[in-house]
């Protein structure tokens, strides 16, 4: 609920549409309920066959494919990572292995890798190429971006941007074995100038 990239942004707007949705929608159903309730001489009035038909189908299904719909178009949107796709792509490798996160770099001279944190650029769009070693994962950084299973045998990507420089938590949110509660990471965005630098030796792996 406290979005910091485009694609965080339209998971939370999804989520603010459907309640907007459901609210008055559950106050008429609780209405009308207690109005039976009350007064059972008003709903005698129509037969069992129209109640089902304007309270079953007539009522709902305008509402459900009115969301249905926007939630697919959002869906388009989360898929291109809030935006058309740059010329500036940054991709980046993440690697769910129990219990940890591991993150290559291709794109960076040495193709450096760092385990349990993500260095991205701030206000690019990021491409992050997410696989498994063993078992199912999933990777999520809930203020950037939506979660994307990492299946074994097959890369899944995930694209997201962070509008400003700052750090993110970032989890497995995959029961994936004893020692799932521990696998988070950390996503820490730079500035343009300060992302090269923080993927130094000191950062690196062995």
């Amino acid at each position: 609920m406290d979005p910091a990239g485009p694609s965080a942004e339209s998971i939370a707007k999804l989520w603010w549409v459907m309640l907007a949705a459901s609210v008055p929608l559950f106050l008429l159903v609780v209405g009308l309920f207690l109005l039976l309730v009350y007064k059972p001489q008003l709903g005698r009035r129509l037969s069992p066959r129209t109640w089902i038909l304007a309270g079953g189908l007539g009522l709902p299904i305008p509402i459900l494919a009115a969301l249905t719909f926007y939630a697919f178009w959002q869906g388009e949107y989360l898929l291109r990572g809030g935006s058309e796709l740059p010329a500036d792509l940054v991709r980046i490798e993440a690697t769910g292995t129990r219990w940890q996160w591991v993150f290559r770099y291709p794109e960076v001279e040495g193709n450096p890798s760092t385990v349990g944190v993500l260095h991205i650029p701030a206000g690019r769009t990021i491409e992050v190429a997410v696989e498994s070693d063993d078992v199912i994962h999933s990777f999520w950084v809930p203020r950037l971006a939506g979660k994307i299973d990492a299946v074994p045998g097959h890369t899944n990507f995930l694209r997201l941007r962070a509008d400003r420089p700052g750090r993110y938590g970032g989890q497995c949110s995959e029961y994936c074995g004893v020692g799932h509660a521990g696998m988070d990471f950390e996503v820490r965005a730079h500035a343009a100038e300060d992302y090269l630098n923080a993927l130094g030796p000191g950062e690196q792996t062995p």
